[in-house]
């Protein structure tokens, strides 16, 4: 994508990322009954910034951040074959930024990352449904392996 390039977050962006997990919290309320009513926090930002297990990136175009999403290195069960794996979370792009690639683009700088560190697996959660970023990612490669339920009682 011409204009968009990524770099890595820093605490200067605290403001707009801020804002962008209000987006990720309105995006989600619909998709899930069990969210609490009000402002949310899923993550601590500035932890997600600063830790040297994780890789925080933001999508930029013309000065503006209009994306970005984390990695973060993780450890798998016992029983599973890769001791580690690299988890992908808080992507988000700005509305008007949807559909031009740009989660591709950070995906791809994520995935770099982790093999860097040489991670042989990457794992996220997504809503079953939220069939845009289902979507989005099937076609990065992602594949769906299990689905969590749960009931009122």
């Amino acid at each position: 994508m011409k204009g968009i390039f990524t770099r890595e977050a820093t605490l200067e962006d605290l403001e707009t990322l801020l804002e962008f997990e209000q987006g990720v919290v309105e995006a989600e309320k619909p998709l899930d009954p069990f969210l609490g009513k009000g402002e949310l926090h899923y993550y601590n930002i500035p932890e997600l910034i600063t830790a040297d297990y994780t890789q925080f990136l933001v999508a930029v175009s013309n000065n503006e951040i209009v994306a970005c999403g984390y990695i973060r290195i993780d450890n798998s069960k016992i029983y599973q074959k890769n001791p580690k794996h690299g988890y992908i979370g808080f992507m988000f792009v700005k509305p008007s930024f949807r559909g031009q690639k740009i989660s591709t683009i950070l995906l791809d700088s994520l995935k770099n990352w982790a093999k860097e560190k040489e991670l042989k697996e990457l794992r996220l959660d997504v809503y079953n449904n939220n069939i845009e970023a289902l979507k989005v990612y099937e076609r990065f490669g992602f594949t769906k392996i299990l689905v969590n339920m749960r009931m009122d009682i």
